[in-house]
């Protein structure tokens, strides 16, 4: 499974090529807020928050749950990596694979591969998140740990580190008044969020202490709304607000303090989804994040997605995008059992440069259930 999925990412390498450059290290929340990414979303820039009819509406926009088709109860599990983390991870012997494959999701083992490897800027997610999914609620538990890293060619360069874990149970309503002309839906989330930002020399074992860590906790609400026309194409307009009720997290006992407050954005959106032929139809939506503008650090041309998807009798799916100044594509698969994505994308890795440093990522995403 291991080498198979290496060969998937290597090949999505050759129709991405990737910049081996890398700047400061942080999470992207301006240009990708969500709590748990989409493999479908990001293939096409992230460009989601009108389209969502599945179970990632809890987080892109809880609207969405009212255009749901079926209920389910499925797992939905996503894995993540840059191309240096491939490099890393999955280099040397088969039986050295195994081995690098599972320190690339830790801090410590990260330093380890990086050591040989000046240069290189090694990116991991991994989200894991059973749930209930039908029209007009959903409820889940979320798991996603995101771990980053770089170490530089200057001389006495650091290992710089980076690693952020969210848990918790989540719950996501929807109202459609109007014959579902309107769509209305709300999220809450307990959110547990432990977070580390550091570096130390590339040759000093690193050991975590609850002290060195900011671990807190929150209940948060996700808000948004769709407004779809019945006419030819479904015109659809729709905004989602993050932490609508501006709440911090409270910080934890013993620990270095809480994370940072997440920052109450808004993202408004628009799509068009024509009927091109008996069994397909085409989708097309612009979003723009972060419009009250709460991360005046970034460029605002890096808020913009803008998403493409063919869609084949709803089962098979070609998709491009253009998201954080970079393409992005991928396809997927839908079944009532299953659901399949492979897709790639990129981000800036400058701290406000519009098309400053590419870091390329590739994803496999399933989710599987009744």
């Amino acid at each position: 499974m291991l080498m198979a999925f290496t060969f998937i990412l290597a090949f999505i390498g050759v129709l991405f090529p990737y910049g081996s450059v890398w700047g400061a290290i942080d999470f992207s929340d301006a240009a990708y807020p969500e709590l748990i990414t989409s493999g479908r979303a990001l293939a096409m820039g992230n460009a989601y928050i009108a389209k969502v009819d599945d179970s990632a509406a809890a987080f892109y926009n809880p609207a969405g749950l009212g255009t749901v088709r079926a209920p389910h109860f499925h797992i939905s599990s996503l894995l993540e990596v840059n191309k240096d983390w491939i490099d890393l991870g999955t280099g040397g012997t088969v039986s050295n694979a195994f081995s690098n494959f599972n320190k690339g999701f830790k801090v410590d083992g990260t330093r380890k591969l990086l050591q040989d490897h000046p240069g290189s800027f090694s990116h991991s997610r991994f989200h894991f998140a059973p749930n209930f999914t039908a029209r007009y609620i959903s409820l889940g538990f979320l798991y996603s740990n995101q771990t980053r890293a770089a170490y530089g060619t200057q001389d006495n360069a650091k290992f710089e580190y980076a690693k952020r874990t969210d848990m918790g149970p989540y719950m996501s309503l929807n109202i459609s008044p109007f014959g579902g002309i309107l769509k209305l839906g709300v999220t809450g989330i307990y959110l547990t969020r432990e977070e580390v930002f550091g570096e130390s020399d590339i040759d000093t074992a690193i050991s975590l202490e609850d002290s060195d860590i900011n671990h807190g906790r929150a209940f948060l609400l996700t808000t948004g709304a769709k407004l779809t026309i019945p006419m030819y194409g479904l015109p659809t307009f729709a905004i989602k607000m993050s932490n609508s009720t501006s709440k911090e997290f409270n910080p934890s006992e013993g620990y270095a303090g809480g994370p940072d407050k997440i920052r109450q954005s808004i993202d408004i959106g628009f799509s068009l989804t024509p009927q091109i032929g008996k069994t397909t139809r085409i989708h097309w939506e612009i979003n723009y994040k972060d419009s009250n503008n709460k991360h005046t650090s970034v460029e605002n041309m890096r808020k913009l997605g803008l998403g493409l998807e063919f869609d084949f009798r709803r089962i098979f799916f070609i998709r491009f995008g253009f998201g954080d100044g970079f393409g992005s594509g991928g396809i997927g698969i839908r079944t009532r059992k299953l659901e399949f994505d492979l897709s790639t994308y990129a981000v800036d890795t400058t701290n406000s440069n519009f098309r400053g440093e590419e870091d390329r990522r590739f994803l496999l995403s399933i989710g599987a259930g009744l």
